[in-house]
């Protein structure tokens, strides 16, 4: 197990004395104490090694940067089981959802291996033009005689990620791929939650054929965050997280050297469904899909809006739904579970405060609402009927197995009340395009719960974030 720092290609200790210590969400024990935290004189160090790495980096010829990059895929394929391992001990991912994971992100350094060197640039043809300076000669404007203009699309630099705790490897695929690509270098941040996965990447790095520093990754929690964000000598900065968060990376980036920022924060996804849907299919994308990953995921539509018409047979479909995905929660360890705990003793009080809550609100439990078993962090897969509009378990991303159900009687009328959020990531819905274009969302699924795909552009509207996470930094 890798616990420390990859700077300029080497694994380093941390300048401090400070550690990260990961407790196994299944059981309580300790997995590890040794997790290093980068400071200041350790993000220089990695920005450092980075900004030298630049120049050859980007003068590599695509062809050469792709086959390292499909290379890195390659490894990443081949220790996918390693990795999934690693995640599923540090924050209670399934292991066959934490190796699913691992093989989503290498589909993505495969997609974007195909761009490396194909960012071209743009030309445009000579014309006469205005031109608002130069001779002028009695009354006559001064007008070009026509010239070629070239625009050609540069790498930014050293950019920078910091990834969330819930699919570290997708997230990290997402920020790094297409920077690779385009010739720019990378320090990557783990999240303190998740840290140990990404830390055994140094040594895929080197085996890929990365020149040192040309990918730089460190870990600690959002004091390092601050730093990156803060550093006058990163171009970019890419984070998924919270919206308090990515106010904070922002606001940073602003003070600092006005960087390029995209943020990918958190989502109450609504998934509407109607009388005419198909109820077994919206029973299954409503609970099991619902549930990868224990509802620890940004865009999971954790609001679902019913028409009245089919309510009774969906509320009836739900409930013995979870009860089942409830008997498939355990040990993430093993490769039989489908539901695991959530990622830490923070996030379960995050999500045991909600269910208390609506408690005392004197909500409507339809199933779970409470603790699974006696150690780790597991919570019962959990449905609220019809909570209040302004309840904030209907109105706050919960982040975990939750979902709260509220029927509806006309299309206008779920309009409404999905819109009605200062989120606005992704949705699921049934009467395909008309509703889709009406959902203020930045992703829509149709029939499904809503997937990523590498092809598109992954981001939200209002306060899911600013920018997409699949981008071409340059």
């Amino acid at each position: 197990m890798q616990t420390n720092l990859f700077i300029n290609g080497e694994y380093v200790p941390g300048s401090g004395s400070e550690t990260i210590t990961i407790h196994s969400p299944s059981d309580d024990s300790l997995v590890t104490d040794k997790v290093q935290i980068a400071t200041e004189k350790d993000v220089d160090a990695a920005v450092a090694a980075a900004k030298a790495a630049f120049p050859a980096w980007r003068d590599t010829p695509g062809s050469k940067r792709a086959a390292i990059m499909l290379k890195f895929a390659d490894l990443l394929e081949r220790d996918a089981e390693k990795l999934g391992k690693l995640e599923s001990a540090a924050m209670g991912q399934p292991v066959s959802v934490a190796k699913a994971f691992v093989m989503a992100a290498v589909g993505v350094w495969r997609y974007y291996a195909g761009f490396a060197g194909k960012v071209a640039g743009e030309s445009f043809p000579p014309e006469a033009e205005y031109v608002p300076f130069g001779r002028q000669t009695g009354d006559i404007h001064p007008v070009s005689v026509g010239t070629y203009k070239i625009v050609q699309y540069e790498p930014l630099g050293v950019c920078a990620g910091i990834c969330a705790w819930n699919g570290s490897h997708v997230l990290a695929a997402w920020k790094m791929g297409p920077a690779m690509a385009t010739g720019n270098t990378f320090i990557l941040k783990s999240s303190e939650k998740s840290p140990l996965s990404l830390a055994a990447y140094g040594d895929l790095i080197n085996e890929a054929g990365f020149p040192p520093g040309v990918i730089n990754v460190v870990s600690g929690a959002g004091s390092t965050g601050a730093l990156l964000a803060n550093h006058m000598q990163i171009a970019k900065i890419a984070f998924t997280g919270s919206a308090f968060a990515g106010r904070a990376v922002m606001a940073a980036s602003a003070k600092s050297n006005l960087k390029h920022v995209s943020l990918e924060l958190g989502g109450k996804s609504p998934a509407l469904i109607f009388d005419d849907a198909d109820l077994d299919n919206a029973l299954a994308n409503n609970s099991d899909a619902f549930l990868r990953n224990s509802g620890q995921i940004c865009f999971a539509a954790s609001r679902v809006l019913v028409q009245e018409g089919i309510a009774p047979q969906f509320i009836k479909g739900i409930k013995t739904a979870f009860e089942k995905a409830g008997e498939k929660m355990g040990d993430p360890s093993l490769k039989e579970t489908a539901f695991g705990p959530l990622a830490d003793k923070k996030q379960f009080e995050r999500v045991m405060q909600f269910l208390d809550e609506g408690r005392k609100e004197g909500l409507e439990y339809l199933t779970g609402g409470s603790r699974k078993g006696d150690k780790g962090t597991f919570v019962q897969p959990t449905v609220i009927l019809n909570p209040d509009k302004n309840s904030k378990v209907f109105t706050d991303e919960i982040f975990g197995p939750v979902i709260v159900l509220r029927t509806f009687k006309t299309e206008e009328e779920a309009i409404e009340v999905a819109n009605n959020t200062t989120y606005g990531l992704g949705s699921d819905i049934g009467r395909a395009l008309r509703v889709a274009g009406k959902i203020e969302a930045g992703t829509v699924g149709i029939n499904s719960a809503f997937n990523t795909s590498v092809q598109t552009p992954f981001g939200g509207f209002k306060q899911s974030g600013i920018g997409k996470s699949t981008y071409i930094p340059c």
